[in-house]
């Protein structure tokens, strides 16, 4: 995203279509850094020798969720598609993968459904008698670096696309704005301004 060239003293909210759908592609934006922030982290975890589950399973759980956001039709439009996604310009079937992914998704998200274990239960016999009850439980295996490498490509692919339409819309918007007198500038709410909320 780009910076101004100095600091504003005063920064007031926009309440336009525009503003609304910038606001949106930043936030989808966002989502695909955190992406990017969890394969990264996510590739250092698979690297050691006993990586820890807790570990893995909350950055992958993050990525999958992060990246699925970015794909929800929203209201005004700006969420993702899939022609987006075949359109990058990625060697393999990238389509395929990302409609895995969201498959993923689904998974980790089922408030039905331990993406860690299966667990059945049977019951021990002994001549014939049923001695006790045994809880079996098969692990789920920890998502691979190529599944991690892969979806952090597609994201960093998707991130600079959408940063170049956050390019488009703040002119977008700053051409909105640039329209208005002073005096209806001044009617705006002013936006509290705190360390780290400048873009």
């Amino acid at each position: 995203m780009t910076a101004p060239s100095e600091t504003p003293r005063t920064v007031r909210r926009v309440g336009s279509p525009a503003a609304a759908a910038l606001a949106d592609l930043a936030a989808i934006f966002d989502d695909l850094q955190t992406v990017l922030l969890c394969c990264e982290r996510l590739i250092t975890q698979l690297s050691v020798p006993e990586p820890d589950p807790v570990v893995v399973e909350s950055l992958w759980t993050t990525a999958l969720l992060s990246y699925s956001r970015c794909f929800a039709p929203g209201g005004r439009g700006m969420g993702l598609t899939e022609a987006d996604v075949e359109g990058l310009e990625i060697e393999g079937e990238v389509l395929a993968w990302h409609k895995m992914v969201r498959q993923i998704r689904k998974h980790y998200a089922d408030p039905a459904v331990n993406p860690r274990e299966v667990f059945e239960v049977g019951v021990a016999v002994s001549d014939g008698t049923p001695r006790g009850v045994a809880i079996t439980s098969t692990r789920q295996a920890l998502p691979d670096t190529v599944s991690v490498h892969q979806t952090g490509a597609i994201a960093y692919h998707l991130s600079q696309l959408v940063d170049a339409r956050i390019g488009e819309h703040q002119a977008t918007v700053l051409e909105g704005v640039r329209a208005l007198s002073p005096t209806e500038l001044e009617t705006l709410d002013e936006v509290e301004l705190t360390e780290g909320s400048e873009q």
